[in-house]
């Protein structure tokens, strides 16, 4: 992370949270037409590899903690909203130049939000994205994880392929 010397927010990687915010209302979009449009559990194919498919997970990835209690619906929403401060830190201490990067942030405090949003909303994160081979299945998924995923990816790739200024002391 670089730190920005000059105060004007508009510097910053901040400028890059549009991203967020698009990928926010993508996410909730989606969600909302295969919850009306779809019934739970019912695959709708859509190719020999690509399923729609209602599905409530009440985890996180591959459904881990799905079956508890439903402390962790407050757990996994408190962590993603830390998480997602920690980003927007980030963020702001990046210049805007630094796009690849920026973008990877986004990405990933968009995802984070759709799905946060989902669990506290909902007490669920809204999946619908199946896709497998022949019978075996990877586990349902939604814009959010895509664009989080895809952020993740992006930001190993910035970390050998650009070479930021280290932050001054």
């Amino acid at each position: 992370m670089t730190e920005v010397k000059n105060n004007n927010v508009m510097q910053t990687g901040v400028v890059w949270l549009w991203l967020s915010a698009l990928v926010f209302m993508l996410d909730q979009w989606t969600k909302s037409i295969a919850s009306s449009h779809l019934e739970m559990y019912v695959p709708n194919q859509v190719n020999a590899f690509l399923n729609w498919t209602l599905m409530h997970n009440k985890g996180v990835a591959f459904s881990f903690l799905a079956d508890q209690s439903g402390w962790q619906r407050w757990f996994l929403s408190v962590l993603a909203m830390a998480i997602v401060i920690w980003l927007l830190y980030w963020l702001y201490q990046n210049k805007k130049q630094m796009k690849l990067q920026n973008v990877s942030l986004a990405l990933v405090i968009g995802g984070a939000l759709g799905n946060v949003y989902d669990r506290l909303l909902l007490g669920h994160v809204v999946d619908f994205i199946e896709v497998h081979y022949q019978d075996y299945f990877w586990p349902a998924f939604n814009v959010a994880d895509s664009a989080i995923c895809l952020g993740a990816v992006l930001l190993i790739i910035d970390a050998f392929v650009n070479k930021h200024e280290s932050s001054e002391t």
